[in-house]
């Protein structure tokens, strides 16, 4: 049976909505883009939305409609499904346009990295959103581009967890359309486990090298950022779930050496095999010259961790250097692994 074809309108058409909203219209649902970068929507309105492939060819499909938020009509019809898949830090600016734009009983898709449901929640109220875990390999190239990154995980759900409802329940069913898509009652597991492969990626992200190099290089490193949040969540409660190659449990502080080791040999292998081999923070700094994600609000993890008695300064101290680069405060170097390594001999 052919599942029905329905309107999203995704406000945010950079690497992650632009991916998503590139399979749905090629689905042939009803997109409209909208996005703040005015050449982007210029060159999607002209030569359509393209996702380049690894071999330097695109495919374009054409959407519907592109607005950047200024010129998207005031007599426009009331929107039933909206996709918020911006930067953390531009979350509460889209849910205030989308906000007087719902129809009566639409809803927002936080299709975004970090914990950005609550931002949405406080413009549109809490009944009105279905939460989504991402691991998107995937970059905005210039106007209207859009690079292939490889199927990576999506799920689905309620942001405070519970049975997916209809609501969430269709919006996976059409993501299918992009890739492997879960409908899951735990987006905060899904989410809390990406702590651990976030952390990895940002070790990555020191050293201009690809990414499987770096993590099959210095084991102990990648391993000592992902132990600290799998810990957080053990000793708080939370369920966490595996993607990508992925596996959290692999990472608590008793694990057996070689079920460490295999699950470290997973995602070697996974990084490997993706057609992107820096993360997606380092081209923030080093190709857009742009600041990268940034969380709107403190989501409970710190609080968690010192409620605990879990050593989390490894984390941080990783994260300090990643600021200073992301600032032009530091260069990317193997010099920040060895002073890692150097605090993680001393912990």
């Amino acid at each position: 049976m052919t599942s029905p074809l329905r309107s999203y309108t995704f406000v945010g058409a950079g690497a992650i909505g632009g991916t998503v909203a590139h399979a749905l219209a090629a689905a042939g649902h009803e997109i409209t883009l909208v996005d703040t970068d005015e050449q982007h929507i210029d060159a999607i309105r002209a030569d359509g939305l393209r996702i380049r492939g690894v071999d330097g060819t695109d495919d374009v499909v054409r959407v519907a409609h592109a607005y950047t938020p200024a010129n998207y009509p005031a007599d426009a019809p009331k929107i039933e499904r909206v996709v918020i898949s911006t930067k953390s830090q531009h979350t509460r600016d889209a849910a205030q346009w989308a906000a007087p734009r719902l129809a009566e009983f639409g809803y927002v898709v936080s299709l975004q990295n970090g914990h950005n449901e609550p931002v949405i929640a406080a413009e549109v109220g809490a009944d009105r959103v279905i939460g989504a875990f991402v691991n998107i390999f995937t970059d905005y190239l210039e106007p209207g581009v859009v690079s292939f990154g490889g199927a990576g995980a999506l799920a689905v759900g309620l942001p405070d967890g519970g049975a997916p409802d209809s609501r969430a329940l269709e919006v996976a069913a059409d993501f299918r359309r992009y890739g492997p898509v879960e409908s899951t009652a735990n987006v905060a597991g899904y989410r809390f486990a990406k702590r651990g492969f976030g952390g990895i990626l940002g070790l990555t992200t020191l050293v201009d090298a690809p990414m499987a190099e770096i993590v099959d290089a210095n084991r102990d490193l990648a391993a000592a950022v992902a132990v600290e949040s799998t810990e957080v969540a053990i000793r708080s409660g939370l369920v966490l779930e595996s993607f990508d190659g992925y596996e959290p449990y692999a990472f608590r502080a008793d694990a057996p050496a070689d079920v460490r080791d295999a699950a470290l040999d997973r995602i070697v292998a996974f990084l490997a095999g993706q057609p992107k081999d820096r993360s997606g923070v380092f081209r923030d700094i080093a190709v857009r010259k742009r600041p990268t994600e940034r969380g709107l609000l403190d989501d409970g993890y710190a609080a968690l961790a010192e409620k605990h008695g879990v050593d989390t300064s490894f984390t941080t101290a990783v994260l300090a250097i990643l600021r200073d680069i992301s600032a032009g405060e530091a260069d990317f170097s193997p010099t920040h692994l060895d002073t890692l390594r150097t605090l993680l001999n001393t912990k």
